[in-house]
């Protein structure tokens, strides 16, 4: 069996940065409100006509973790790409980084799992090499929120939380002990409505879209059983890393960086407290950047590594969990 690691990382969010001001003139809401349940303090949105979408946004922050990695787009063997929201219904956004990178027939395949999708792309990636049958694997997280949110009242409890962005990884045979470790992943389908979107889709098609009286109860927007969610993340990210410590007999103490997504500060605080982690060991950049789903895990960890706070030989734990419900956790020697 082969291990791998990353070899590149990369991350885009577009330029449009918009506050918790600018919502409370969309809706009734406000910067204390929404910092005082959330953390966030602003996120990105694509600017109509800046030429972003899911794909483009994916496209850069793949070529930087390309360039990182210092390889040819060409030696690329697989194409992982994370995402709840394509630029088309079909096909996936893997199939158009393969031709905007220009190579020529390589597989491409896209994993929907929404908030815990960058890690099921990671584990899907690391099981390909493991086994050798790829070498190098390119993982791509990004969300085009903005486009599909109900910016009114209605739905404020959804639509201040998410924003645009993506993260990319490259993933290449380890010659070395560094690399990824294990990755466990998890579901509970049970609760697939306490966090979804059901429409459009083919039970709830164009006709019926148009149909709808725009008074009634909207099931193309994204609703979110809030409280249960965030108790339900709790438990399951705890258990996970544990999950993936134990697996590798490793202890909570030997955390370098803990890199959760980003989907409530306070998620991320109360897993901290709870792993007695210091401020140091654990990344946040919801503040900034809001929840971007599958895009959040690579755009911090990205953002761990540029800024010094990753190096040689460290332990890193990626831990997500979201809709579906869906979790699972990555644990990786730097």
């Amino acid at each position: 069996m082969f291990q791998s690691k990353i070899l590149g990382l990369g991350k885009y969010v577009p330029e449009q940065v918009v506050t918790n001001h600018d919502l409370s003139k969309l809706m009734e809401t406000s910067d204390e409100w929404i910092q005082e349940r959330t953390g966030i303090e602003e996120r990105r949105h694509i600017k109509k006509g800046d030429g972003n979408s899911t794909a483009i946004m994916g496209l850069k922050a793949a070529k930087q973790a390309i360039e990182r990695a210092d390889i040819d787009k060409d030696d690329i063997e697989l194409i992982v790409f994370a995402t709840l929201s394509p630029d088309y219904y079909f096909p996936g956004c893997g199939v158009q980084i393969q031709e905007m990178l220009g190579i020529k027939t390589c597989p491409a395949l896209d994993v929907r799992n929404q908030c815990s999708g960058f890690v099921y792309g990671i584990s899907v990636a690391d099981q390909y090499i493991k086994t050798g049958m790829y070498k190098n694997v390119l993982v791509i997280g990004s969300e085009n929120h903005s486009g599909g949110l109900d910016m009114t009242t209605r739905s404020r409890h959804v639509s201040v939380i998410f924003g645009d962005g993506a993260g990319a990884a490259l993933l290449s045979r380890s010659d070395d002990d560094s690399g990824i470790l294990s990755t466990h992943l998890h579901a509970q389908g049970e609760y697939i409505d306490e966090l979804s979107l059901r429409g459009p889709s083919t039970e709830m098609w164009v006709p019926e879209i148009i149909a709808k009286n725009p008074q009634e109860d909207i099931p193309y927007f994204p609703k979110m059983n809030g409280q249960l969610v965030f108790k339900n993340a709790v438990v399951r990210f705890s258990e996970v890393i544990q999950e993936g410590l134990e697996f590798n007999n490793l202890k909570k103490e030997d955390i370098d960086m803990l890199i959760p997504h980003q989907a409530n500060l306070r998620i991320s605080q109360f897993i901290q407290k709870k792993l007695r982690l210091e401020d140091s060991q654990v990344h946040n950049n919801i503040q900034k950047y809001g929840n971007t789903t599958a895009a959040s895990i690579p755009i911090a960890l990205t953002e761990a590594w540029e800024e010094g706070k990753i190096k040689k030989g460290d332990l890193v734990v990626l831990a997500a969990f979201g809709s579906g419900f869906t979790w699972g956790s990555v644990i990786l020697r730097w």
